[in-house]
């Protein structure tokens, strides 16, 4: 079966702009989350104090963990305890752990490589529910905050203290976005329907298409070659689709599985217009141009 270009999921996908399509952060796997109401400076790794915070902040991102910022919306303690999150996002074991700390300086007893590593930094229990991120760092580029911040405070009404606003996710031109941790979902061009949708959606265990901009810690090409395979077979459970193999330059071959069939994707690179024709800029993303059943025989 050959599918044409284009996934019509992400949007601008029918128009060339702003492709959200495969654009989280490839860099994350594990993640550190610490409480600080602000002021943020523009780069995490910039921050003066508390001295424990900036520490932990600068030995997270040394170990290979990534740190984020978090606060409640609205009204934010500024004082002990802070809460803590720690997180792997990879593969099928995602998980997600954290409790309070009455003194900051707890921090420099958290395991950070074994983190890196996905295993647990010592930091505590298991956290059952998920952890919604929306990027409300308006230092580091204006659109977070004008956008992020009100999502942020309309989300917390609905799903309460799963809700933080952070620090920059990545993607400042698809605010307002939204991260689920523990599976590092990426949501993008956000209003609130749609981030509503996107949240109920992970709360069942699953995802939604629209707006869907990948999952953190995976070759872009493998994030577009799983959306793709999710838009053609309409499986949206969140462990059901798995990218086994990619390979290539600006052309992609990959290899998914969903459950015991498996598809070939042939994606090709491309660039778009960031804001519309005429535009100066241009934006990587992906186009399918064959996605194949591979033992469609064998399934007969």
């Amino acid at each position: 079966m050959t599918r044409g270009k284009g996934c019509g999921h992400c949007p601008g996908s029918h128009t060339g702009e702003r492709p959200c399509l495969a654009s989280a952060t490839v860099k994350a796997r594990s993640w550190l989350l610490i409480e600080h109401p602000g002021p943020w400076p523009q780069h995490v790794a910039d921050l003066a104090g508390p001295a424990p915070v900036a520490a932990a902040v600068r030995a997270a991102q040394a170990a290979g963990v990534r740190p984020q910022l978090i606060r409640r919306p609205g009204r934010r303690r500024k004082t002990p305890p802070i809460q803590v999150f720690a997180g792997f996002s990879h593969g099928r074991e995602a998980w997600i752990e954290g409790r309070e700390l009455a003194d900051p300086r707890e921090l420099a007893d958290l395991d950070l490589p074994a983190l890196a590593a996905g295993r647990s930094p010592g930091l505590g229990e298991r956290v059952a529910g998920p952890v919604l991120l929306v990027c409300a760092h308006g230092r580091h580029n204006a659109c977070c905050a004008r956008t992020g911040a009100p999502l942020a405070r309309s989300l917390a009404g609905r799903f309460d203290r799963l809700v933080w606003e952070t620090t920059h996710v990545g993607g400042d031109r698809f605010a307002a976005n939204l991260v689920c941790l523990p599976h590092g979902l990426y949501y993008g061009d956000l209003g609130e329907a749609q981030a509503v949708a996107a949240i109920e959606a992970y709360l069942r265990g699953e995802v939604v298409l629209d707006r869907l901009r990948g999952r953190a810690g995976r070759p872009e090409a493998a994030q577009a070659a799983e959306h793709f395979v999710r838009a053609h077979t309409g499986r949206l459970e969140l462990d059901t689709v798995t990218v086994e193999s990619i390979s290539g330059a600006s052309r992609y071959e990959a290899i998914v599985a969903v459950q015991e069939r498996r598809y070939r994707v042939i994606l090709d690179a491309v660039e778009r217009p960031a804001c519309g024709p005429g535009c100066a800029e241009n934006l990587r993303t992906y186009a399918v141009t064959e996605l194949t059943l591979l033992n469609e025989a064998a399934l007969v």
